[in-house]
């Protein structure tokens, strides 16, 4: 009895898998909600997205800047400027070529790490000379507690040499001639020219360009495009200190994770998402 009941069930089974393999497949939006996966035009754009960059990158304004209120630019200027008169950069130097050198060693590595390696190296070599004389091996020693030692004892060792054979030993005073030494920037070559000759260059470094985004002061994606906005907004006769009054500000105030507010001189024109006052 059962089997016959079987053998008679079989051919409808077949008839039955053979309908369901003749129906038609889900569509593609069902079939990858199923399997998870995204398909079609709108995951082509999804994809194309790209999570933000990091760094410099997260303190950019997004959107289209507004118009800058030069009487608030003068304004801060102004409170930064009373609060110190005479600002000072922080690496230890003895003339423009150790300035120089001090630069190009801090980056990627804070003030104070580097007077504690230069200081001693400065006492006993402060010319292209004399870093040539100790040779790379020694020099190595002296900077060996900043990061990636190596690779700028290799680009110290560089400069000097390029400074003896095309300038004489003496720091171009011209941005262009500084940017073909090994090692410097554009951040490099404006420190060097505002600090040891007095030009009025203003260098972008991650506190600065946080400050300029977050103040929208000159809102910008890039260290170029803030540099080249605070040019055009900075007045005259706060030309010569502005950079060294924004970095000190958001070095030891306006701080990337929690701005101290409470000791901002210049919070009553700070328009900032990030004011915790």
């Amino acid at each position: 009895m059962s089997t016959k009941k079987s053998t008679s069930s079989a051919p409808k089974r077949r008839a039955a898998t053979a309908a369901r393999k003749s129906l038609p497949k889900k569509s593609g939006k069902k079939a990858a909600k199923k399997s998870g996966k995204k398909v079609g035009k709108k995951a082509v754009r999804k994809s194309a997205k790209k999570p933000a960059a990091k760094g410099l990158m997260k303190h950019a304004t997004r959107g289209k800047a507004k118009p800058v209120d030069q009487a608030i630019v003068h304004a801060i200027l102004s409170a930064l400027r009373e609060s110190n008169p005479e600002p000072q950069g922080e690496l230890h130097y003895v003339n423009p070529f150790t300035l120089l050198v001090a630069v190009v060693l801090s980056a990627q590595a804070t003030d104070s790490g580097v007077n504690r390696a230069t200081r001693p190296l400065f006492a006993i070599a402060d010319t292209p000379q004399k870093i040539l004389g100790l040779g790379e091996d020694r020099l190595r020693d002296y900077i060996k507690t900043i990061g990636l030692f190596r690779t700028k004892a290799k680009n110290v060792i560089a400069l000097c040499e390029k400074l003896i054979a095309e300038f004489g030993g003496e720091v171009p005073r011209e941005r262009a001639a500084l940017e073909t030494l090994p090692g410097v920037g554009r951040k490099t070559a404006n420190v060097v020219l505002n600090i040891a000759f007095g030009e009025p260059t203003i260098a972008v470094d991650t506190h600065l360009f946080r400050l300029a985004n977050r103040l929208h002061l000159a809102p910008g994606k890039t260290p170029l495009e803030v540099e080249l906005g605070l040019e055009k907004i900075v007045p005259e006769e706060f030309r010569r200190h502005a950079h060294h009054w924004l970095i000190l500000h958001g070095r030891y105030i306006c701080k990337a994770i929690k701005p101290e507010c409470e000791r901002c001189v210049i919070a009553q024109w700070c328009a900032s998402g990030d004011k915790r006052i």
